[in-house]
């Protein structure tokens, strides 16, 4: 496992992150508690949620794991505020995650999505306050655009404010799109990347194939809302390219995918959702997996 600097903070994050957004939502605190065991063991110590998760129900599984096994100081503990961005929601809302955290302090406190209702200044005001009064150590944004970073660093800066450490983009073989533009912002600016669904909410193992059934129980089958972003004929043919790979290498598809984003350049974590410790094992074996310049040229021109 890597550990890389988040930002211009002193925080130092594993390589891959657990992504706890499973928990209280497709699993019990029971098989939550033993992935968690299991990502802390193997030395995973990014550990991200949100106050979306499961309506606060990740959150508090989170917390009661914290305080079962009295590991709070050995994890970077990160959630999300949601929803409409006022000052007096955002800080509101990061007490109640501190409840039920059951700790004092939040690593990092990220915005959710960009808020377009709001003026960005209330937003980035009240995350201020946050910081000043210690209950949140550094902040940071997720599902950002380019622009809408570069205008929050740029108002942040202004004013004096804490400024966002990290962004926290979707990003995988077939969703791309923060190449152009996000990346070298953050490389310029020294902000941190916490890139999320490496394997495509589950479409880049192979499990889908276009125009067939969807199988009962998956995540597109439980959330049909990531149809909209993964059905379409581009990335069925970027899929089926990656199985192409995966026959010849003789590698899974998800080590090729998991192994790809892992040892990409500007990344600084790759969150990794899961819902058994076989989730948290094929990502630590992903990034052991030494892939060839030639089949990451392959990768990388699907």
């Amino acid at each position: 496992m890597e550990y890389r600097k988040l930002g211009r903070t002193n925080l130092s994050v594993s390589s891959i992150g657990l992504g706890c957004v499973t928990f209280g939502r497709e699993i019990g605190e029971e098989a939550s508690f033993v992935v968690m065991d299991r990502a802390l063991e193997v030395g995973i110590t990014l550990f991200d949620t949100a106050e979306a998760y499961a309506k606060g129900g990740s959150e508090t599984v989170v917390g009661r794991w914290l305080a079962s096994r009295s590991v709070r100081d050995k994890i970077v503990l990160a959630t999300k505020v949601s929803g409409v961005l006022t000052k007096d929601r955002v800080i509101t809302s990061a007490e109640e995650s501190l409840q039920r955290l059951q700790t004092d302090v939040i690593d990092l406190f990220q915005v959710h999505h960009f808020d377009a209702k709001t003026p960005l200044n209330e937003t980035l005001e009240g995350l201020d306050t946050l910081v000043k009064a210690g209950k949140v150590r550094y902040v940071g944004c997720s599902n950002y655009a380019a622009w809408q970073l570069c205008k929050a660093l740029w108002q942040q800066d202004v004013h004096t404010w804490a400024r966002f450490e990290s962004v926290q983009p979707n990003y995988n073989l077939v969703t791309r799109g923060i190449e152009d533009e996000l990346l070298p912002l953050c490389a310029d600016q020294e902000v941190g990347v916490i890139s999320y669904s490496p394997l495509g909410a589950g479409f880049l193992t192979g499990k889908y194939r276009q125009g067939g059934l969807l199988p009962e129980g998956t995540r597109f089958d439980v959330i049909p809302g990531h149809q909209n972003i993964y059905f379409h004929d581009e990335k069925f043919r970027i899929m089926e390219g990656l199985r192409t790979l995966s026959d010849e290498s003789g590698m899974s598809m998800i080590r090729l995918a998991l192994a790809w984003v892992i040892g990409r350049p500007g990344i600084t974590s790759v969150l990794v959702g899961a819902r058994s410790i076989d989730h948290i094992e094929q990502a630590f074996e992903a990034e052991a997996t030494k892939l060839s310049s030639e089949l990451l040229q392959r990768l990388g021109s699907l």
